[in-house]
C-alpha cells in the first residue's frame, strides 16, 4: 500500500533521486526544493517520467515557508534540507558556523515540530532524519557539519523516546561518502575565508584531508537504500550504509573509550 511522503531539501542529490524513486514505487510523494529553479526541474523529470509527484519551494529558515506543511497530511516526514560547509574548528568563523546550525539544527527541528504536531494528531506515522556517518565519528576539518549532526542524533534519539507514546515512530538515516557534489562543495567554501598568512591550520593538512572525497560511493545505492527504508513500518532506529561505513562508525566507536589524551 502507497504511503504519502513528504519531503524536504529535495532539490538536489540524494533526496531528489529518492524522491522519484519513491514515486516510481507508487508512493504520493510531496517534495520540497530550497530553490524555485530546483523546483522547476524536479517537475520536469518527474513530468518527463510520467509520475504524480507534488513539487513546490519549502526555504526552511523561511517561516511562511514552513507555513505549508501544516497544510499537507502525510504518513511518513523525511527531514532532509541541510547544508555542508568544512573548515578547522578553532579557526571557522563563527558566522559560518552559526549558519550550519540554522539550517541543519533550528530550521530543521521546526520543520519537524511542525509535523510532528500533525502526526501526534493522526496517532500514527514516521519521522526520518538524514543525518551522516559524520553524526558519528569525527573528522579534522569537517567540524562544522560533524557538530551539527551530531545535534541531530540527540535530537532524534530524544524525540524517539518522546514520541512513542504517540505512535509516532523516529530514525535516521546516516550516509556514508556518497559522490553527489555535496561533500565537494563543502570543502571548496572553506577556501572563501582562509588565509595562510592568517590562519594557524596548514593549508597542507586540509587539502590532504580531502583527498579522502577522491573515492566516493555511487549515489545510486544510496538512493535504493533511502527508498526501501522511507516508507517500511519495521526497520533500525539508524541505518548507515554501505555496511562498510556502518563497520568502520562501530569500530571508531569502541576505540574512542579507550582513547586517552
Amino acid at each position: 500500500m502507497g504511503k504519502t511522503i513528504f519531503i524536504t531539501g529535495a532539490g538536489s542529490g540524494l533526496a531528489k533521486g529518492a524522491s522519484l524513486g519513491l514515486a516510481k514505487k507508487g508512493h504520493r510523494v510531496i517534495a520540497t526544493t530550497e530553490l524555485t529553479s530546483q523546483k522547476t526541474d524536479l517537475m520536469r523529470e518527474a513530468d518527463e517520467q510520467g509520475l504524480n509527484m507534488e513539487v513546490f519551494k519549502l526555504d526552511i529558515t523561511n517561516a511562511r515557508d514552513r507555513e505549508q506543511i501544516s497544510k499537507y497530511e502525510f504518513d511518513v516526514f523525511v527531514a532532509n534540507a541541510a547544508i555542508n560547509e568544512g573548515g578547522p574548528l578553532g579557526e571557522v568563523p563563527m558566522d559560518r558556523f552559526r549558519a550550519l546550525f540554522e539550517v541543519n539544527v533550528f530550521a530543521t527541528l521546526e520543520t519537524v515540530q511542525l509535523a510532528a504536531q500533525k502526526l501526534v494528531k493522526k496517532g500514527s506515522g514516521k519521522i526520518v532524519f538524514l543525518s551522516s556517518m559524520a553524526g558519528i565519528s569525527a573528522t579534522p576539518y569537517v567540524g562544522p557539519y560533524t557538530a551539527t549532526k551530531h545535534a541531530i542524533e540527540g535530537i532524534a534519539q530524544t524525540l524517539k523516546s518522546e514520541l512513542e507514546e504517540f505512535g509516532v515512530k523516529v530514525a535516521t538515516i546516516n550516509p556514508g561518502a556518497f559522490e553527489t557534489g555535496f561533500n565537494k562543495r563543502s570543502g571548496e567554501e572553506i577556501w572563501k575565508w582562509f588565509d595562510d598568512e592568517k590562519n594557524f591550520t596548514r593549508k597542507e593538512d586540509i587539502l590532504e584531508q580531502q583527498k579522502g572525497l577522491e573515492d566516493q560511493f555511487d549515489p545510486e545505492d544510496m538512493i535504493q537504500k533511502m527508498i526501501e527504508i522511507i516508507p517500511a513500518e519495521n526497520h533500525k532506529f539508524r541505518t548507515v550504509y554501505p555496511e562498510e561505513t556502518e563497520k568502520q562508525l562501530k569500530q571508531t566507536q569502541a576505540e574512542r573509550w579507550e582513547m586517552e589524551i
